[in-house]
């Protein structure tokens, strides 16, 4: 069975003014579903067709850059749109934000500890919250479209919210303005959707 392109559940201009419409179609329609025909293309008469990309992930060849690349591109990117939300925003509750302080401190410190990941990855990559099993969050960052499922990497545990900072995720709207592309980011987040990962993963 091969892998199918998200379809979102908002339009294209939903998350305006902080993230624009024409990045938003290019973001999914040209690059996501670049990595989807791609990923499929990799695996294609392969043991890992037929398994979910989570499975095959964890248990990457790190060698195989088509795999790497292309399934980090395919998983990053679900995850990404579905964190998002015309109504998002605000801060987290319940368990989660009771995570977030027991391991920042304070939510404010979150955010600045993950908009510094974000900012301070070098060339193209992620910014990640993580959930590992007893529930602990962590914050780091990945390269490329290398992800915390992956072997190796660093972080580990499950991503439950990732901000893509490659540029063709802000550079029609925010130029080489990351950081308030980060900033904007915070309006938009689904801490619902977040929350309901880290209970399922925690």
């Amino acid at each position: 069975m091969s892998f199918e392109l998200p379809k979102l559940k908002y339009a294209f201009d939903a998350l305006e003014p902080h993230i624009d419409a024409r990045t938003m179609e290019i973001h999914h329609g040209k690059h996501h579903a670049g990595y989807t025909t791609k990923l499929n293309n990799a695996i294609k008469g392969t043991d890992q067709e037929g398994k979910t990309i989570e499975n095959i992930l964890e248990n990457l060849d790190m060698q195989n850059k088509a795999v790497r690349n292309n399934g980090g591109g395919f998983y990053n990117h679900r995850l990404f749109w579905e964190i998002m939300s015309p109504d998002g925003g605000g801060k987290p509750e319940g368990e989660l934000a009771k995570a977030i302080d027991n391991a920042f401190g304070s939510f404010e410190a979150f955010k600045d500890e993950f908009s510094k990941a974000a900012a301070g990855q070098f060339g193209s990559g992620w910014a990640w919250l993580c959930v590992h099993d007893g529930g602990k969050v962590e914050v780091c960052s990945t390269p490329n479209q290398d992800n915390p499922l992956m072997p190796g990497i660093g972080c580990g545990g499950t991503p439950i919210l990732g901000i893509d900072v490659w540029e063709h995720a802000y550079y029609l709207h925010y130029q080489n303005r990351r950081p308030d592309y980060i900033e904007a980011f915070f309006n938009v987040i689904d801490w619902k959707e977040v929350a309901s990962r880290y209970a399922k993963e925690k």
